[in-house]
């Protein structure tokens, strides 16, 4: 099942994680949407950087670390993702207790593990 993906924290720097995993997410198939500090393409997906209100929005993995999080909680509770990744570095147990008040899954994972693994 294709998972509508929102990259939070995207880079164009071909060696960072998110740049990875928006990559392998594009190549398993699943739609992506990615927000970062700087416009771009990565694998066809356009980087933006304004919260935009996408629909359908399956999961959100996180790249930013947990100071960087804050100004996001209510845009990501916005987005009704059945679930947020925190990757490693960006494990937040202050957003954990705010998701799961709103019935967000969070899973602390590694989203290039996951995918690798059969288990997105």
């Amino acid at each position: 099942m294709m998972k509508n993906t929102l990259v939070l924290g995207a880079s164009l720097n071909p060696s960072r994680y998110s740049n990875l995993a928006i990559n392998r997410l594009v190549n398993h198939g699943h739609p992506v949407e990615a927000i970062g500090l700087k416009k771009g393409v990565v694998s066809g997906v356009a980087i933006l950087t304004e919260k935009e209100p996408f629909e359908d929005i399956d999961t959100v993995t996180l790249y930013l670390n947990p100071k960087r999080q804050v100004e996001y909680y209510d845009y990501i509770i916005s987005l009704k993702p059945k679930r947020v990744i925190f990757n490693p570095g960006t494990e937040n147990p202050e957003f954990y207790t705010l998701l799961k008040k709103h019935n967000i899954e969070s899973e602390v994972a590694c989203t290039l593990v996951l995918l690798g693994t059969n288990q997105y």
